[in-house]
């Protein structure tokens, strides 16, 4: 049997050596996680799953879609004899959400949150099985971080199919005593270089812990760019500098998405202990007056809500081919981004954006925190919201296509004097990003509740679908009076715009199935329209009212598929266009009005 998602799953930090633990694992749902007192941990389990799929999928096997309380992963693993006096790595790219990991009946690892990874150290296990044995809960009605994983038992609204447990891939890697953390890899475009900064796992005593040095090697494909090499055992990460030279100079950009690799070496004395293969990409982000520039030009960002579900695997993409089909399409129609809407998406997507030249903001899922809304979805802040979001930035920082980030999404408080815990966690989640990477811009929240009065950009959210109305809504803009969500019952949630840059990340949500016409199941925003020159009137006029804009940076246009009832995507669920993609990209490949502006 094929291993499913057998590609590696960690493309900007790969080391030769890895196993793919996917496939078949015993399982078992424990409806009242009642399973360390009836001993579970330490028994057979009774069915079996297919990882990495959650058992709510139909890939997964199972296609359980009610509540799952808990539930329990059993495998027993060889572990390559090849792997001696190597320290063996268990990786879970995302498990939901909250995790306990057994190895031998030992606990290695616990993990808070379902979309970030974590890892557990097994020590030298070379040539030995090894039972792992994995504990996820994920309570119904416990107020915790879930995006728009639905309270309710089917998909309703904006509300879809939950993810319960593992659903990105599970490997083993093995490494040395002292071995390479994920680097960060920062671009320097004025002074033509990259910057890095490797940590190191461990820093002695031990039998490698002197004479220790990294070296970093650039290259393109004519070879060897540039190298340099540091000392890694004074400080507590090595930092080192990679020149391009004027005639190897090429710059990422979304119509030349070029990319160097990195090969990373550490050393003890002559001896290589570690080595990593990497890649970046040379390029520049910025804000000037209104405007948004890529590499020191002005680019309009006509990006799209991806919210990356899949009939038939939820959460997780099906393939590694459809995380790169679902960038195809959106360039197809025209847009050349996408907000990540509501989950932390799998690296692999990020990956593909870089090699594409795909523009994208990062962020987390928070939908319905606060209780935003006539209907909660039992999402609160804590502390779990900072911590999570910090792992997604971490891993995530060094990819070229990522321009911008946004912790949260439609937060919803009134501006009162009382204290309310969310106020804090969106500032708190703005400067830890801020402290986590200063080369990129940070919303604070999009839509509703801004915050942070220094926030790098401000934005709203409109789902006018009379495309004369929306004008009026959006053209306060050239006044420094731009339009600004309230609340449900319109009271205010936002302190004054600032000025900063702004875009409207979400506007259009047309709605559009034919088929569906009798289906109450089937909505949009909106009054629906009734035939495609309807729609292409309206997606038209509702663009051009945000392509005119001279003080306009971008939009976000929901979206790009179909989401069990939310039929308001340009392709199906299932992946099918439902128009004519020349007639939407020639809508969004105008030239923006921001575009045309001198500098």
């Amino acid at each position: 049997m094929s291993i499913p998602r057998p590609e590696y799953p960690r493309p900007q930090f790969v080391r030769a050596d890895w196993l793919n633990l996917n496939g078949t694992w015993q399982f078992e749902a424990d409806y009242g996680d009642s399973g360390i007192e009836r001993g579970v941990k330490d028994r057979a389990l009774t069915g079996t799953i297919t990882v990495p799929f959650c058992p709510e999928s139909k890939l997964s096997g199972l296609e359980h879609v009610d509540f799952l309380n808990a539930v329990w992963y059993r495998k027993e693993v060889a572990v390559p004899a090849s792997w001696a006096d190597k320290v063996v790595l268990l990786h879970f790219g995302a498990v939901d959400y909250d995790t306990t990991v057994w190895a031998d009946g030992v606990e290695v690892a616990r993990h808070r949150g379902g979309f970030t990874p974590f890892s557990a150290n097994l020590g030298k296990c070379a040539g030995q099985t090894v039972t792992i044995v994995v504990r996820a809960r994920d309570k119904h009605g416990i107020p915790q971080a879930r995006g728009k994983q639905a309270n309710r038992f089917a998909p309703y609204a904006c509300f879809y199919t939950r993810t319960t447990g593992i659903w990105q891939t599970v490997w083993l890697e093995p490494v040395s005593d002292i071995a390479m953390k994920r680097p960060r890899i920062t671009p320097d475009l004025a002074n033509s270089r990259f910057e890095l900064v490797v940590p190191l796992t461990a820093h002695g005593p031990g039998p490698n812990a002197e004479g220790l040095t990294v070296t970093a090697t650039l290259t393109d494909a004519d070879g060897v760019v540039s190298s340099a090499t540091v000392r890694a055992d004074l400080d507590f990460a090595a930092r080192l500098i990679l020149d391009v030279p004027e005639d190897r100079k090429r710059v990422w950009s979304t119509t030349d998405p070029h990319l160097y690799g990195i090969k990373l070496t550490l050393l003890s004395g002559k001896t290589t202990i570690d080595t990593v293969e990497s890649y970046a990409g040379l390029r520049s982000v910025a804000l000037s007056g209104m405007a948004f520039k890529l590499n020191g030009e002005v680019i309009f960002q006509r990006t799209v809500l991806d919210q990356g579900y899949w009939p038939e695997s939820v959460m997780t993409a099906p393939s590694d081919d459809e995380l790169r089909l679902d960038i195809e399409r959106s360039l197809a129609a025209g847009f050349n981004g996408a907000r990540l809407h509501q989950k932390v998406f799998e690296e692999r997507f990020f990956y593909w954006a870089d090699k594409l030249g795909y523009l994208v903001w990062g962020e987390f899922g928070d939908w319905g925190c606060s209780g935003f809304g006539p209907s909660t979805n039992h999402q609160q802040p804590d502390a779990s919201y900072v911590a999570q979001w910090l792992e997604a930035v971490e891993r995530d920082y060094s990819h070229p296509s990522i321009v911008g980030w946004c912790p949260l999404n439609e937060t919803y408080q009134e501006n009162s004097d009382q204290i309310r815990p969310l106020d804090d966690v969106t500032r708190g989640m703005w400067l830890a990003t801020k402290l986590a990477d200063a080369t990129r811009p940070v919303l604070d929240t999009s839509g509703y509740a801004h915050r942070v009065r220094e926030s790098d950009i401000y934005d709203s959210h409109d789902y006018e679908q009379n495309p004369e109305k929306f004008a009026a809504n959006m053209a306060g803009l050239a006044d420094g009076k731009p339009y600004i969500n309230n609340g449900w019952d319109g009271k205010p949630t936002n302190i004054p715009y600032g000025g900063q840059p702004y875009f409207c990340s979400e506007f259009g949500g047309i709605w559009w199935n034919p088929a569906a016409f009798d289906n109450k199941e089937s909505w949009g925003y909106g009054e629906r329209v009734t035939s495609l020159d309807e729609f292409y009137a309206r997606f038209e006029g509702l663009c051009d009212v945000l392509l005119n804009d001279p003080k306009m940076f971008g939009y976000c246009y929901t979206q790009l598929t179909d989401i069990y009832p939310e039929e308001n995507g340009v392709y199906t669920f299932d992946r099918q266009p439902k128009f004519d993609n020349e007639k939407l990209k020639a809508v969004q490949t105008k030239r923006a009005a921001i575009e045309k502006r001198p500098g």
